[in-house]
């Protein structure tokens, strides 16, 4: 897992969302050392220089978790504040619940604590799974055909730029 660290004090963990990495959090990592915290911001699994293994089921949140928990034990550090944003704050809504004795707190940046619905559930509410990227994203190699013809295409649509009212 890459990781980026800065700091000294109580431990915070940032997690990005999609399709973001680790650097996504600059402004917030030099706020957060200024205060006195312990910041660590990792690429999860799939992003930037981090393992990406291939079956979906790799993805779930029980494994991301799992690595977040895995990360404290390689760092030697008890508990943390997760701060997620997007699909990253599904991760951080999810550490509690898995690894209470692990964390501080809890902070959503753009996503309110949900359960989390099953894929099927997902799939009733959006049949069409190009209608939500979590169902796109697991059917093997069908984002990925689109996405590497059409990159400047996808994230003129995933970075909206800002409408006139």
């Amino acid at each position: 897992m890459q990781i980026h660290e800065a700091g000294s004090g109580p431990a915070v963990v940032l997690l990005h969302g999609f399709p973001e990495l680790a650097l996504s959090w600059q402004p917030q990592v030099r706020a957060l050392v200024n205060a006195g915290f312990h910041v660590i911001v990792p690429n999860q699994r799939g992003y930037g220089w981090t393992d990406v293994p291939e079956s979906i089921e790799s993805y779930d949140l029980v494994h991301l978790t799992d690595d977040i928990a895995a990360l404290l034990d390689k760092l030697g550090i008890e508990r943390a504040v997760f701060a997620g944003h997007d699909w990253g704050g599904f991760v951080a809504w999810a550490m509690p619940l898995r690894y209470p004795d692990r964390c501080l707190g809890v902070i959503g940046v753009n996503t309110p604590y949900i359960k989390f619905p099953t894929t099927a559930q997902l799939r009733i509410a959006f049949p069409d799974p190009e209608k939500l990227y979590i169902l796109w994203f697991q059917q093997p190699g069908v984002a990925e055909a689109l996405m590497d013809r059409k990159v400047r295409t996808i994230f003129e649509k995933l970075m909206r730029r800002a409408v006139k009212p």
